[in-house]
């Protein structure tokens, strides 16, 4: 994608000022100087570490899925595994974590997927995707004390129903399965 000159310009920083600490977030305000017409805005920004998801794949090609409560949208959702990266730890080192505590499979080839911008309007960070293939049931699940999981297993067929149906909503856990699944049902021309 070449740049043209009427492609947007980043916008100047003016000053910031901490907000509110939040227990996964630290928040900050930035004022900023838009380019287009010369006004000051005042700009929310959540500062968080990196976070990991994993398309874990059975022996059977079954993909490992958690259901989970999620305060944001007060539902339960369909996910795949994830989760913050912890201090010192690196994203594949998070992945193999996350898919353990959280599923309790292990083991399998793994590859990393690349990484996504979880809303870049907000969040200054990344969320990195693994796959995990031929992934097997060898620990018991250990979530997070925010966390209450029902682990289950779907065919992508059982997915892109999920997904087109809306039932599964969860943007990075969809972005993560696009880089693995056609997750159309249809296409239209």
């Amino acid at each position: 994608m070449n740049n043209r000159a009427s492609d947007p310009k980043p916008w100047k920083l003016i000053k910031q000022e901490s907000g509110p600490s939040l227990k996964v977030f630290a928040s900050r305000f930035e004022y900023r100087l838009n380019p287009r017409n010369g006004k000051e805005l005042k700009c929310l920004i959540l500062d968080s570490k990196d976070w990991v998801n994993v398309v874990a794949l059975t022996p059977a090609k079954e993909t490992v899925l958690v259901k989970q409560f999620r305060f944001g949208s007060a539902s339960v959702t369909i996910e795949i595994p994830g989760g913050v990266i912890d201090p010192g730890e690196s994203h594949a080192e998070a992945a193999k974590r996350e898919l353990r505590e959280e599923t309790g499979f292990s083991g399998g080839n793994w590859t990393y997927l690349g990484a996504s911008e979880p809303n870049p309007a907000i969040l200054n960070n990344l969320c990195h995707h693994w796959l995990a293939e031929d992934v097997v049931l060898n620990h018991t699940v250990s979530p997070d004390e925010g966390e209450d999981i029902t682990v289950i297993t779907a065919s992508l067929e059982e997915i892109k129903e999920a997904v087109s149906s809306g039932q599964m909503r969860h943007a990075l856990a969809i972005a993560g399965l696009a880089k693995v699944f056609d997750l159309r049902t249809s296409v239209e021309r």
